[in-house]
């Protein structure tokens, strides 16, 4: 969230993508080979279109100490040869059969997939599974491809200031989860990584007991099932899988405060981190209860707390946001900001945003705004049947997680079950001695 002019749609964005199919007719079907693959079928008959995704359940936050990255190099290195393609053969296949693949990479999962005709789905089955445990490295595969992640860090953070201060706000927030690396990895150590770490980590992590399969779109069950079997089936689960133990955050006993001049800021802002609970496996209501806070505080400005009266009431800010992400592993956190109109200083800025949230607390949760959010939750939630890709990287992205697909299913009822209460006792809750508060701003400013 480093870009403010885009953190109120972000917001709405991160709400309905962690909706479930709950007005799906039908639900996912989900089956256990033999060797512990999960597999997870969506039928959705509308259009003769399937996606299949892969889901590892490993990403930066497992990286090794000292190697930052190379769960997101080794996403890149997944593109090269195998015992049985070529370089770049993978995606020419998928390209010259209609089709569309690519992959990301986030703190708790690495995921692959590709969007083609239906009649295709055993030929996408057979170059994954291929890959999953016939990839080849050789200094020609993984020096050139490091030094593109080295300029694409380049691009993305180098030159973006709002990128570099998202970094920044991460690192501050996270004491000692690896959370607070980024994902891209730091440059120098990214810089260390070799195609012999890479093997190692793919060696380790490359399991078909350590993945999810997500088949979505015009299938029947049975014949996924039965492709699955042939294809990832055979592939032997790896029997010393790590298991996924990161290093927890001790207590927080003081707010962090960062200040960052950059020359390239046209418009400073404020942008504050709390750290907040994450969606439980069987327990989401306290999720659910941020989720909403969220939504009520910034995520539209025709139901935004902040927007209306800082924005559009008092002149005080271009823009004000909210979000919280609790599709998480480990750890949720929740955000506020604000950019300050012309003449307003970042501390007034900051200090209107702060007192508005006060009152907000103090005064409680109007009914009628409630319900307007709880109209836009669910008519995101519809909308998102349309893309079979969508529930797929919903369903993935919990899964990956712990959640499980009642979980899933349940998120969104949960959701438009809570209470004002809950709403409140979710705001009194975000503690400023667990919080980064940061300062963008211009060189001069």
């Amino acid at each position: 969230m480093t870009n403010p002019l885009r953190l109120i749609v972000v917001a709405m964005m991160a709400v309905a993508a962690s909706l479930s199919p709950v007005f799906a007719a039908d639900p996912p079907q989900v089956f256990t080979l033999d060797n512990g693959m999960e597999v997870v079928v969506i039928e959705d008959n509308r259009a003769p279109v399937v996606v299949q995704m892969v889901w590892y359940r490993v990403g930066a936050a497992d990286d090794p100490a000292g190697q930052s990255g190379i769960a997101h190099y080794l996403e890149h290195l997944m593109f090269k040869a195998t015992d049985t393609m070529a370089e770049g053969e993978f995606s020419s296949t998928v390209e010259a059969n209609g089709g569309r693949d690519n992959a990301f990479t986030s703190w708790d999962y690495t995921a692959y997939f590709q969007r083609v005709a239906s009649d295709r789905l055993g030929l996408m089955m057979q170059m994954e599974a291929d890959r999953m445990v016939n990839l080849r490295l050789d200094q020609s595969d993984w020096l050139p491809e490091r030094d593109v992640i080295l300029r694409e860090r380049e691009q993305r953070v180098g030159s973006s200031a709002d990128q570099a201060f998202g970094e920044q706000m991460r690192a501050a927030l996270f004491q000692n989860h690896p959370y607070g690396r980024p994902i891209i990895g730091w440059r120098h150590e990214i810089e260390q990584l070799t195609g012999e770490i890479a093997t190692d980590f793919y060696r380790l992590h490359y399991a078909p007991n350590n993945a999810i399969l997500i088949v979505a779109g015009d299938v029947k069950a049975d014949e996924v099932l039965a492709l699955a079997q042939q294809y990832y089936g055979p592939i032997p689960a790896v029997a010393d899988l790590p298991a996924r133990s990161r290093p927890t955050e001790p207590p927080q006993l003081a707010e962090r405060r960062l200040l960052m001049r950059d020359g390239r800021v046209g418009q400073p802002y404020v942008n504050r981190l709390y750290l907040a609970p994450n969606r439980r496996s069987g327990d989401q209501r306290q999720a659910a209860a941020f989720q909403v806070l969220a939504t009520l505080l910034g995520a539209s400005s025709q139901t935004s707390v902040l927007e209306r009266a800082l924005t559009y009431d008092q002149g005080l800010t271009l823009s004000a946001w909210a979000g919280y992400q609790g599709t998480a592993l480990d750890q949720g956190y929740f955000t506020l900001g604000v950019m300050p109109a012309t003449g307003v200083s970042l501390q007034q800025a900051e200090d209107a945003m702060d007192r508005v949230l006060a009152e907000f607390i103090e005064t409680g949760v109007d009914a009628d705004q409630l319900e307007r959010v709880r109209m836009q939750i669910r008519a995101e939630s519809i909308y998102r049947q349309d893309s079979a890709r969508s529930r797929a990287e919903s369903l993935g992205a919990a899964m990956a997680v712990g959640l499980t697909p009642q979980d899933q299913e349940d998120w969104i009822n949960i959701i438009l079950s809570v209470t004002p209460d809950e709403i409140i006792t979710a705001a009194r809750s975000l503690d400023r001695r667990a919080s980064v508060t940061g300062w963008l701003m211009g060189e001069d400013q």
